[in-house]
């Protein structure tokens, strides 16, 4: 039984009407929503999306539009065309389109190092995110595991012959966010850069270095519900190569206008959101937001070393900070937090707290007070 969920067990024979529905259902949708943009909440890698794709969602609901078709899409279509055109050099890249999340993205750009490299093996850091395993068993292809060093950076001298193979290379590793070299395995079939978290730094100029190597890649994965402050569900798939990888899944059909390119049929248009964002904002809104989360990032990692109660897991890298107390049992010091919020890893070395730059208006001097409030007077 879901007790906090205030819905009847079963399916309603009569409906109680429009607004009535509405009064019911926001307490669960809004009230006891994670509030993303609060100052405390220094936690998760989902970023509080600005107002103005509030405004596009609406307007993609009221209209619904398919870019399956050009029928019922025609002009969503040519804007998610702008939004990669847009994009897409950023990462060396010369096209690609939008997928619902870097789960597909990754699914699509193995899809295609199938097809058209002839890939037959799957090799990536063992900090890899699980997508990529997910995506391996599904395409049918062996997948193995490199090894890391000890900041979770896959280790390019211990790699095995890549030949027939497609290595997978992390840009933003979830927990620690680590960087892969990603200039690593160029004698792979194929090299895909999953940049889900950490891809949107390639639109610092003080922080875009740490991405370098990326332009060399076959294929890219981007987030744009990360820290391109997206909502739900919003990424890219980016291809050095797009008329060879999107030849190599492009299907018709009779019911088609225009060829189905990639994994999806019918789909909608995130990229409107995208588009309005990217020009409220240009480059330089974007990238003053990266950099004020890089800080934020820096800021936390200063007070976790210069309070000797707590341990810093390592340097910030992109924006992800992983910390803990030295006599306190992380998890239940962060329910202990009044007002502030971190989420759980679990490292080899056990338990740790996990902040992570994806909030703006994050105050990391806040949340830091709050745990560190919780231990006491340090005298």
């Amino acid at each position: 039984m879901l007790d906090d969920v205030e819905l009847p067990e079963r399916l309603p024979e009569q409906g109680v009407g429009e607004m009535a529905a509405l009064d019911q259902i926001a307490g669960m949708a809004l009230d006891r929503a994670a509030q993303l943009g609060h100052p405390g909440f220094f936690a998760h890698m989902d970023p509080p999306p600005p107002w103005i794709t509030w405004i596009t969602a609406l307007w993609n609901a009221a209209t619904n539009p398919n870019l399956l078709h050009e029928d019922t899409g025609a002009a969503a279509r040519r804007v998610e065309r702008r939004v990669v055109d847009w994009l897409a050099p950023e990462f060396g890249m010369g096209g690609g389109h939008v997928v619902p999340g870097s789960t597909v993205a990754n699914l699509t750009a193995l899809w295609a190092a199938r097809e058209v490299a002839g890939v037959r093996r799957v090799v990536a850091s063992a900090h890899a995110h699980l997508s990529v395993r997910k995506a391996a068993a599904i395409l049918g292809l062996a997948y193995e595991h490199a090894d890391v060093d000890a900041t979770h950076r896959l280790d390019p001298h211990a790699l095995p012959d890549l030949a027939d193979a497609a290595i997978v290379l992390t840009a933003g590793t979830t927990a620690t966010g680590a960087i892969d070299p990603l200039d690593a395995g160029g004698g792979a079939a194929w090299r895909h850069v999953d940049a889900a978290w950490a891809g949107p730094l390639r639109f610092s100029r003080s922080h875009r270095h740490v991405l370098n190597g990326i332009d060399t890649a076959d294929s890219v994965a981007v987030s744009a519900h990360k820290w391109l402050y997206q909502p739900k569900e919003s990424a890219l798939v980016l291809f050095a190569d797009e008329t060879a990888a999107h030849d190599a899944m492009t299907f018709g059909g009779g019911y088609l206008a225009v060829p189905n390119i990639g994994l999806l049929g019918s789909h909608g248009a995130a990229a409107i959101s995208l588009a309005a964002t990217l020009l409220a904002w240009g480059r330089e809104g974007l990238a003053a937001r990266i950099g004020a989360g890089m800080d934020h990032a820096d800021r936390l990692a200063r007070l976790v070393e210069d309070d000797e109660r707590f341990e810093l897991w390592g340097p910030n890298r992109s924006g992800v900070i992983a910390w803990r107390p030295r006599q306190a049992d992380p998890a239940s010091l962060r329910d202990a937090m009044r007002h502030a919020f971190a989420s759980l890893i679990k490292l080899e070395s056990g338990t740790w707290l996990r902040s992570v730059a994806a909030n703006p208006a994050a105050d990391p001097d806040a949340v830091f007070a709050a745990a560190a409030g919780v231990l006491g007077d340090p005298r």
